[in-house]
């Protein structure tokens, strides 16, 4: 259901300021100076496959329950509203905390970060799978994007330090960043087939043998490592930020009921007064968690929003279009999974005839203006589904034209959002390009779940045909969305095609 294409540019990642689709997606890439020993025997490529394996899981967790998300709901007996929040929960937690991650694992060890990242990965994989109702299961699908916020920081991190240069270092890279690009598309199908064969539960359970080896590997192989100098954590600006966020979308969710309850205004109005106060914050600690000087460049900033839409058609709309594949069309959850790999292979052939071929010959800005109108293209194509309608003609259509709109503007992105950032705000600028994606996707589906529940008839239970206008009117809401990214992207992305890419050998992978 989301993809993210493989590789960025990122400048050198000498920082002292610790920091993973998309998309897709994901990653703090705290790109850390190389201050531990690295490793330079024939065992850091199995170090390599450790971390890969590392990346796969929170990758593909983004997606990997969303294909079993109608058998839990029907079991556990979710409303729409609890079954939206089992994958804002993740995407929340992990986009929210991202950046301390990425100063965890920098300030207290990145192998000790990455070992802790995983038992609680584990732990809460198996909380998850054993959750009893809707509230168990929302809490540890949380605590799941909270220990990934820990894991996927640490992991890029100690690969940078085992691959500190050259063309080992590019394979290196060239590796993990492939994993991002397939995660996503690996989620839907294993969580297709797991559900389909088992149960949905071990969509959730299947992360715990990948932890345990991961874990003992992690612990044999890995060197220690970790930032040196004044390392102090901005614990109040990150206490800020999460209950700003978390107010915002759980205001929006409550918006689906009434946008004037009292509940409702009050969330949001205190939501937005939280992320006010975070700015506040940051201008003036001495170590920000998001200095501010980042988002400040108009050409990063509109970078980073446009992230943030994407995330909402990739963590948001798309998972609609899971429901009709499976509650309207009546696709099992495998075929179900299958049906929405297209997409995923399109941006896969695309990115590197983008990044080789138009990126360097047109660059980045008429390339983030086309994306998201084909885009907005593809949603609106999928407005055509019916009840009764095949999946060749109202499905592969949307999947294919989605592919391509979304290559053309995921890899030239992650280029701008780093591009001109100076070496010790590398990885700070680095996650918040992923960190964007994922509370893009958190606050796009709750505003997609409201534009939904509007759009369903309030007194009897819906029929097929209700539930495919409420998939419509997702489909539209998330075309205008990208239409409105296109216009952000004409008005902010702006200057030379030289100034507007990254210079450097070192690189980013996306993950988030």
């Amino acid at each position: 259901m989301s993809s993210r294409p493989a590789l960025a540019r990122l400048d050198d990642p000498a920082s002292d300021c610790g920091p993973t689709d998309a998309p897709a997606v994901a990653t703090t890439p705290t790109m850390p100076p190389a201050d531990g020993p690295p490793d330079r025997s024939a065992r850091r490529w199995w170090i390599l496959v450790v971390l890969a394996a590392t990346q796969l899981l929170v990758v593909l967790d983004g997606t990997i329950v969303s294909i079993a998300l109608p058998q839990a709901q029907a079991e556990l007996g979710l409303s729409d509203s609890q079954r939206q929040w089992v994958v804002t929960a993740y995407a929340l937690a992990f986009g929210a905390l991202l950046l301390l991650g990425g100063r965890v694992a920098d300030y207290w060890g990145r192998k000790r970060t990455f070992l802790l990242g995983m038992v609680g990965f584990g732990v809460a994989s198996l909380l998850a799978g054993f959750a009893r109702d809707g509230v168990e299961l929302i809490a540890a699908r949380g605590l799941q994007g909270a220990f990934a916020a820990l894991l996927a920081p640490a992991a890029l991190a100690l690969l940078t330090v085992s691959f500190p240069s050259g063309r080992e270092r590019n394979t290196a890279f060239a590796v993990f960043g492939a994993i991002a690009g397939v995660g996503a598309a690996v989620g839907l199908v294993l969580g297709g087939a797991l559900t389909e064969l088992a149960d949905w539960r071990w969509c959730l359970w299947v992360n715990v043998p990948v932890v345990i080896v991961a874990f003992v590997a992690g612990k044999l192989l890995v060197a220690e490592s970790r930032a040196q100098g004044d390392n102090r954590y901005d614990v109040l600006g990150t206490i800020v930020v999460v209950l700003g966020l978390g107010a915002l979308v759980y205001g929006l969710t409550l918006a689906e009921h009434s946008w004037t309850a009292p509940g409702t205004v009050a969330c949001l109005v205190g939501g937005v007064a939280l992320l006010a106060l975070f700015v506040l914050v940051e201008s003036r600690v001495a170590q920000p968690l998001l200095p501010l000087r980042i988002v400040r460049d108009r050409v990063r900033a509109g970078a980073f929003l446009l992230q943030a839409i994407v995330g909402a058609l990739m963590i948001g709309a798309l998972l609609y279009l899971s429901f009709h594949l499976q509650v309207v069309m009546g696709l099992s959850p495998l075929r179900a999974g299958l049906g929405s790999v297209p997409m995923t292979l399109v941006i896969l052939v695309l990115a590197p005839v983008v990044t080789t071929v138009l990126l360097p010959r047109v660059g980045p800005r008429p390339l983030m203006i086309a994306g998201p109108l084909v885009a907005a293209v593809g949603l609106l194509l999928l407005c055509r589904v019916t009840v009764g309608g095949s999946y060749a003609a109202e499905i592969l259509p949307s999947q294919l034209v989605l592919g391509v709109g979304l290559a053309l503007v995921l890899v030239p992105l992650q280029n701008v959002a780093l591009a001109g950032v100076a070496p010790h705000d590398a990885g700070a600028a680095s996650a918040t390009v992923n960190a964007a994606m994922q509370i893009g996707g958190s606050i796009g589906l709750s505003v997609f779940t409201t534009i939904y529940a509007a759009a369903l008839p309030t007194a009897a239970a819906p029929t097929p045909a209700d539930l495919v206008d409420g998939y419509s009117a997702v489909f539209v809401a998330a075309a205008i969305a990208m239409a409105l990214g296109a216009v952000l992207a004409a008005l902010l992305i702006r200057g030379p095609k030289e100034k507007l890419l990254p210079s450097g050998d070192h690189q980013a992978v996306h993950l988030g």
